[in-house]
């Protein structure tokens, strides 16, 4: 308890009034007067403080009453509209690699060469498997072509005619057979030789040359993917996907998505809705939605953070409050209104959507009532406040320009004395 100075005095000249020569009177009846002169007195300090005390400043706002078009706003990642994988079709070691990583490259141009020795050397020897093929198949047909007029005339025997036509045809299936290796073994050899399969931009290699490449070994060499349109990925609450689909498909369609990158600047073209995935995630209760967008410069990449924002309705008449003005408990929310008489009204309302920094506020507030925006701590339900405009700073008093003093170029005599 804090007693003021005045106080003390007088306390201090009663304590001196029962005092003689240094020794105090310790009769009972001195104490009980210096109680009772106590509970008079220290009462009577602290009810002067509490008059003196002053409200809290705040700073408020008023609520504000106007159209607003009500986004939907999420966090979307790019990728590809086609995404290539490039990988080695035979096995064999990297010799070449004919693009600059991170370059475009067009569809059939050549990205890495394999070594083609063996390759070349399996279609020499299915050619000449061909070759002997043919001259059996060339054989058996005129051995047929002998045969079977020997055989109208009973010179040879029916056995012999049908040793002739099965050799003849058995022949012709070895050709057949020869051909298919020659083909295989032309696309091996072409394999050595891996093309890009789509237009588009070409990442860094997984593999250098001299690694042994294809199939049970490294198989990715690179990707290609097409970035022009790009798609944008974002994931939408299953409530936001239920209210979406009360939407019209061409309502939908005629949506323009507004795409926010990471530095914070908006990316000049519009998007639209491309696709939605074929379930929602059970784990995160969102399902995986497409948006397209154009990209001629290719400043897109796939694998880039951006927000993904669509003006989905506009509220009419919505009521505002900034965002610092609303205090979030447990999934309510409330905010402290000033009223007339300048004395605190804490209630709950109901938030519903973001504007920017404003919260639109369905029910608990009224048009042009005051709310506090900053100093929301310092007040309780039913407190008179010293309310201020939100924002406004006192400006500091010009101060008179200081004198000109010439200093010495003795540090010492530049000393105040």
């Amino acid at each position: 308890m804090l007693v003021s100075s005045n106080n003390n005095a007088i306390i201090y000249q009663i304590f001196k009034s029962f005092s003689s020569g240094g020794n105090v009177k310790k009769n009972g009846t001195y104490f009980v007067v210096i109680i009772l002169l106590l509970a008079c007195i220290l009462p009577g300090c602290g009810k002067g403080q509490k008059e003196g005390q002053q409200a809290p400043v705040v700073e408020v706002v008023n609520v504000i009453q106007k159209d607003v078009p009500i986004y939907y706003e999420w966090v979307g990642t790019t990728d590809g509209f086609v995404n290539a994988t490039i990988r080695a079709q035979v096995q064999g070691y990297l010799i070449k690699q004919n693009y600059t990583e991170g370059d475009f490259v067009k569809k059939g141009q050549l990205l890495f060469e394999i070594d083609p020795r063996l390759f070349q050397a399996a279609l020499d020897q299915a050619k000449a498997s061909l070759a002997g093929a043919e001259a059996r198949w060339t054989a058996a047909k005129a051995d047929l072509t002998r045969v079977k007029p020997l055989a109208a005339q009973n010179a040879v025997s029916q056995k012999t005619l049908d040793d002739s036509i099965g050799t003849e045809q058995s022949s012709a299936a070895s050709v057949l057979s020869a051909k298919a290796n020659v083909e295989k073994a032309a696309l091996d050899l072409n394999f050595t030789k891996v093309v890009s399969l789509i237009d588009g931009i070409a990442g860094i290699a997984k593999t250098q040359v001299g690694d042994l490449v294809g199939p049970g070994s490294v198989e990715e060499l690179t990707t290609v993917s097409t970035v022009d349109p790009i798609k944008v990925y974002i994931n939408m609450s299953e409530q936001e996907y239920l209210k979406a689909s009360e939407v019209k498909d061409r309502d939908v369609e005629k949506m323009s998505l507004e795409l926010i990158l990471s530095d914070g600047n908006i990316y000049p073209h519009q998007g639209r809705f491309f696709l939605a995935d074929r379930q929602v995630d059970v784990k995160t209760g969102t399902i995986k939605i497409g948006a397209i967008f154009k990209n001629p410069t290719r400043l897109l990449r796939p694998g880039q953070f951006a927000k993904v924002k669509v003006a989905v309705t506009t509220k009419k008449d919505a009521l505002l409050v900034p965002q610092r003005a609303v205090t979030e408990l447990q999934g309510s929310y409330q905010v402290a209104v000033v009223g007339p008489d300048n004395k605190v009204d804490i209630r709950p309302v109901k938030a519903t959507y973001r504007v920017g920094t404003l919260w639109v506020i369905e029910e608990g507030l009224k048009p042009g009532e005051r709310v506090i925006a900053e100093g929301i701590q310092k007040v309780r339900q039913g407190i008179p406040v010293n309310p201020k405009p939100f924002g406004a700073e006192a400006k500091p008093k010009p101060e008179a320009p200081a004198k000109a003093e010439k200093k010495s170029a003795d540090p010492s005599k530049n000393e105040k004395r």
